[in-house]
Order: C-alpha cells, then sequence, then structure tokens
C-alpha cells in the first residue's frame, strides 16, 4: 500500500514520519487515538490534516508493526 499522505525529512522532527511534511507525527496521531480522540478531536485541534491523513497515518503505524508471531511451546 502507498502512503502518499506520510512523508519522512531528515531535518524535520527527527527524521520521524508525518503528516504530508507538517509536523504533526504518525506517532502523535496514535496516541491520540489510544488516548481516546475521535477523528473530529484530532481535526478539531489540528485542522490543517484532513480525515485521510489521520485514517493513513493509522495504517502506517499498522503497517509498521507488522510482525509475525510464534507459537510458543508450552512450559516443561
Amino acid at each position: 500500500m502507498p502512503f502518499d499522505r506520510i512523508t519522512v525529512e531528515p531535518d524535520k522532527l527527527e527524521g520521524r514520519p508525518c503528516i504530508r511534511g507538517l509536523r504533526i507525527t504518525v506517532e502523535t496521531v496514535v496516541r491520540l487515538v489510544a488516548a481516546g480522540w475521535t477523528f473530529e478531536d484530532i481535526l478539531q485541534e489540528y485542522p490543517t490534516p484532513e480525515q485521510a491523513d489521520t485514517l493513513q497515518a493509522l495504517e502506517y503505524a499498522a503497517a509498521a508493526t507488522d510482525v509475525h508471531f510464534h507459537q510458543l511451546q508450552a512450559p516443561a
């Protein structure tokens, strides 16, 4: 999946993934959603991003944490 709304610029916010070059990181969006904020809450507090930006930030974070789980052996 292409992430055309997520940018990484080494000279901006220490190279953290941001929404469209803005100073709003993917991490910020994830933390706000984890704290119970809705899309409407985020857009009211940060009016520059669009809802599609915040959705793609969550999709990006999910893709970045895509790991494979291995079944552990039962304890002996």
